[in-house]
């Protein structure tokens, strides 16, 4: 296996790091707009493990914008895989650059949704991943893979769907996605500042387009933004946080091949971070579209968002001053053996260990082992397929085995757990 990385900032860097311990591939080329990000990540590399490891990494340039510029990587390189850890808006040219240079792909998040355009709070329009499903037929009769979705939300999530719908439910009325931290960031003078520990620009889709929602009588639909509040109480010491619905693709994922009543996705963003999304929504700094704004060099056009996220912290950069654990999972109720039923299956990240062992932040860290783990599995034979794939068509077991068990038996020592939520039901 000989891997194409497009992007080598928080989460790419931490994929090309963990990667950096495993001996399933030959080759991974780091390729970024910023060459010089990707050399810093091999860097990293050979201080850690030493020239030998690092052979195996390289460091290019590349506009993941260019599909022309994808494609011509994957056949320069020899890349058999390509995996996509650059923004969402980028997923149709490195989807569309890989399948034209002939190797398979995988990605951590889905092409853009597009509101409906009269009633987005009733309707949906265009859902998350619905131009990558539109071209399954031609990467089915290709005889190629896209696995989409493949990082933690969605990702881990999701292949704990399949586990629990295989073997932990008879019946499943819901699979909700439950994502809450603790995380706390602080500047020089030890000051609590905003500073989201993952891309800004990723956030604002998430949490400002209308969350989607899946029910097997009404099918998808959406609600406002931070619709649905609910306390959800987190695991290892993390504890109660309000979540509020979020667009997100585990609902456009779990109900194509995972048999439930309802699907959903909540996020435990806290007060102050809904208040600060409100106000960029409400000054249209959350939008994409170019305004022209007057600079010394004249005239610019420029995207609000891009500027709240040039003005942000670099979520690779802030794991030095944060602290806290941030846990994913999913929280599952349904019928076991005539008896209702309420599990969470779930995994942890804590910064001070992702920090010590890797120098990466435990959000991008934990975003990053899912798809490390899927090309292990794709590099083994163990998950094989064609078309465009999420994570529930694969079983769960062989990931969820290779994840909990230890480093030294061949595993990635990464424990998952199991709550039995009764007090909940």
């Amino acid at each position: 296996m000989r891997i194409l990385l497009v992007g080598a900032g928080g989460v790419g860097d931490a994929i090309a790091k963990i990667a950096a311990r495993r001996e399933f591939f030959d080759h991974m080329v780091i390729a970024d707009y910023d060459e010089g990000r990707a050399r810093r990540t091999v860097a990293a590399i050979v201080d850690m493990h030493g020239a030998g490891v690092a052979a195996k990494f390289s460091a290019v340039a590349i506009d993941a914008g260019d599909a022309s510029a994808i494609r011509d990587a994957v056949r320069d390189h020899g890349a058999t895989h390509v995996m996509n850890a650059v923004e969402p808006k980028f997923v149709p040219t490195v989807f569309g650059g890989a399948f034209a240079g002939g190797a398979d792909y995988l990605d951590m998040a889905m092409s853009l949704s597009t509101p409906h355009p009269s009633e987005p709070h009733r309707h949906t329009g265009v859902k998350l991943g619905d131009e990558q499903f539109a071209a399954a037929a031609d990467w089915e009769a290709a005889g190629r893979l896209a696995l989409v979705g493949m990082g933690v939300e969605p990702g881990l999530s999701d292949v704990f769907a399949r586990y629990a719908c295989d073997n932990l439910f008879d019946e499943v009325h819901e699979l909700g996605t439950r994502d809450g931290a603790n995380l706390l960031v602080r500047n020089e003078s030890g000051e609590e500042i905003f500073a989201p520990s993952f891309s800004i620009w990723t956030t604002i889709e998430e949490c400002l387009n209308p969350p989607v929602i899946w029910e097997r009588d009404r099918g998808f639909f959406t609600t406002p933004p931070f619709s649905e509040p609910e306390v959800f109480d987190f695991p290892e010491g993390i504890g109660r946080v309000e979540c509020v619905n979020v667009e997100h693709e585990e609902v456009l994922l779990m109900p194509r091949w995972c048999d439930a009543r309802r699907v959903t996705f909540k996020y435990g963003l806290g007060e102050e971070f809904i208040g600060v999304l409100r106000v960029l929504n409400t000054l249209g700094l959350d939008s994409t579209e170019p305004v022209g704004v007057r600079s010394a060099a004249g005239r610019v056009q420029v995207a609000p968002r891009d500027v709240v996220a040039a003005v942000l912290p670099d979520p690779a950069t802030i794991g030095p001053v944060m602290t806290g654990k941030t846990c994913a999972g999913l929280a599952v109720t349904g019928i076991k053996d005539g008896r209702p039923r309420r599990v969470y299956l779930y995994h942890v990240s804590d910064n001070e260990w992702t920090m010590r062992d890797y120098g990466t932040q435990c959000v991008v860290w934990q975003t990053a082992l899912g798809p490390v783990i899927a090309l292990e599995l794709l590099a083994a034979g163990t998950w094989r397929g064609t078309g465009v794939l999420g994570p529930e068509a694969f079983p769960a077991e062989p990931f969820l085995e290779l994840m909990r068990a230890d480093e030294a038996r061949g595993g990635y020592g990464q424990p998952w757990g199991l709550r039995e939520d009764d007090s909940q039901i």
